[in-house]
């Protein structure tokens, strides 16, 4: 995800910084080129042979090193970066960044590097909340700095706390964002529904499907990374929703409707990719709960049809894609729906396909527009979510 990419890590001088070794790692297994840099502080707590051996670049500390391939080091590398982290981030290297100080290695490339740059804080909790650091974080999101909020929890010296850094798969998180894919998305305002819907028959059961959710929230992942402004509308799902995406929570069919029809006006592309109910129950006006099964007695009634409302309410410039989730005539069963639902787009596949379908981690898709089928082929449903976006982005430019 990030091959031929840059990456620099900056390190400063918190105990912290023992979690970077292991951020290097992840960023190498995902093939991109990671430069440390670190503070003299810094070195009192990692030893920079370790990033060296990790990334085998040299970790460099001294801006005065002389024992490098001539060239004005701290510029060289600003030049290559293509996102630069500062983790974990003292209160004193905040501090110098944010008045512009650049009296070491690290703040000085720092300062000459053009691409985006992250800062996650580290420190005790009353250091954090002293208002000069905050000051001081303040005027770095004003210059376009991007802040990592820290967690809350116990800190080195024993107290209870905001100050301490992430885990290293959210700092990388905050990396891909910035620089595994290009902002082709920017300024677009994306809605995807996910998961499977349930219908309560009683405070025990209910009637769902077997969808996981992943196909949506991988769609909504990528359009994230590449830059588009993105909201899920999110109903049971078997994976965690994806990072930097506003999440609206949905149980049954009619909150899934009035959740989605409730905003759609305010969005430029909508994906509807849940697996929603068809049927919920009815139960009549005297019914109560029985303890035994043969005693229910309920009827089914539709759910409301989200993609047919969608299509019907579809505001001018506004792009509506839906899936078609089929057993038989998948092509044409998709292009009746095309049709009858008003869509721009339908992504269909099979139940009965190999690697398609429920809870895999793969998916076999037919783009289906007005202009004909293009086919996907099986790819993983991070891959089919850039492929899908790729082709609405084709659409509508």
């Amino acid at each position: 995800m990030l091959k031929g990419k840059t990456v620099i890590l900056a390190v400063t001088g918190s105990i912290a910084a023992y979690k970077i070794a292991n951020l290097a790692r992840m960023l190498k297994k995902l093939g991109c080129r990671v430069h440390v840099l670190m503070t003299e502080n810094a070195t009192n707590f990692i030893n920079p042979i370790t990033f060296e051996t990790l990334t085998e670049n040299k970790c460099l500390i001294d801006t005065f090193d002389r024992n490098f391939q001539y060239s004005v080091e701290h510029v060289a590398l600003a030049k290559q970066a293509d996102v630069v982290m500062i983790a974990p981030a003292s209160a004193n290297v905040i501090g110098k960044i944010a008045n512009g100080i650049a009296d070491d290695m690290l703040t000085t490339t720092i300062m000459a590097c053009p691409c985006p740059k992250i800062v996650s804080p580290a420190m005790n909790h009353n250091m954090y909340h002293n208002p000069i650091v905050q000051d001081n974080i303040e005027k770095l999101r004003r210059y376009g700095y991007e802040i990592v909020a820290p967690d809350y929890g116990m800190l080195a010296n024993g107290d209870s706390g905001d100050g301490r850094m992430p885990d290293e798969s959210v700092l990388l998180q905050y990396i891909l964002k910035a620089a595994a894919f290009e902002k082709d998305m920017t300024g677009k305002k994306v809605l995807v529904t996910a998961g499977a819907t349930r219908e309560a028959i009683d405070p025990v059961r209910f009637i769902t499907n077997h969808s996981s959710g992943k196909m949506g929230f991988a769609i909504a992942y990528a359009a994230m990374l590449r830059g588009a402004d993105v909201t899920v509308a999110a109903a049971h799902t078997d994976v965690a929703a994806p990072p930097f995406v506003k999440v609206v929570n949905a149980e049954s069919a009619e909150d899934m409707f009035n959740a989605v029809t409730s905003i759609s006006d305010g969005f430029d592309i909508i994906i509807k990719a849940a697996a929603v109910s068809d049927y919920t129950p009815e139960f009549p006006a005297d019914y109560k709960i029985k303890k035994s099964d043969g005693d229910m007695n309920i009827s089914l009634k539709r759910t409301k049809d989200i993609l047919k409302y969608l299509g019907e309410h579809k505001r001018a410039g506004q792009f509506l894609c839906g899936f078609s989730m089929e057993t038989d005539n998948v092509l044409d069963n998709s292009r009746k729906k095309l049709a009858s639902k008003k869509c721009d787009m339908i992504c269909a596949n099979s139940l009965r396909g190999e690697g398609s379908g429920f809870g895999v981690d793969t998916n076999v898709i037919s783009v289906i527009t007005a202009d004909g089928v293009t086919e996907l082929g099986m790819l993983s449903k991070d891959d089919a979510a850039h492929r899908i976006l790729d082709i609405i982005l084709s659409m509508i430019k």
